[in-house]
Parts: C-alpha cells; sequence; structure tokens
C-alpha cells in the first residue's frame, strides 16, 4: 500500500467495516515498521481508531 498516509486509509477501512480486523491490525504496525515514524495526519488517523474502539463503535475481531 503505497501512499502519502497509508495508515489513515487502512483506519478508513476499519471504520468502513466497523471492524479492526488481524489484516488490517498487521498492516498498520507494517506501515508504523517500515517508515519508523508517523505523519499527523496517520496519527490523527489511529487516534480516532482508539476512540471508536473505545467507545465500542469498532469491534476488535481476534486471530484465528
Amino acid at each position: 500500500m503505497r501512499t502519502e498516509y497509508p495508515i489513515r486509509q487502512l483506519v478508513e477501512r476499519a471504520l468502513d467495516i466497523k471492524q479492526l480486523t488481524p489484516e488490517i491490525e498487521n498492516e498498520i504496525n507494517w506501515e508504523l515498521t517500515e517508515k519508523g515514524y508517523i505523519s499527523d495526519i496517520d496519527y490523527e488517523a489511529l487516534e480516532l481508531l482508539m476512540s471508536e474502539m473505545d467507545a465500542g463503535r469498532i469491534k476488535l475481531v481476534p486471530s484465528i
């Protein structure tokens, strides 16, 4: 996934399906590891994802 804000796009995908799947979580972790830093826009997207999860609007899907 090569875009300017890949984490934001992954978060948008999780928000659309109302789930944080293991695949999305792994892709977010890979992007963080690969870049070694996080843009302000990606950081804000992660904050939104955590907020939505805390509020119970996004479900964490466990690995099988």
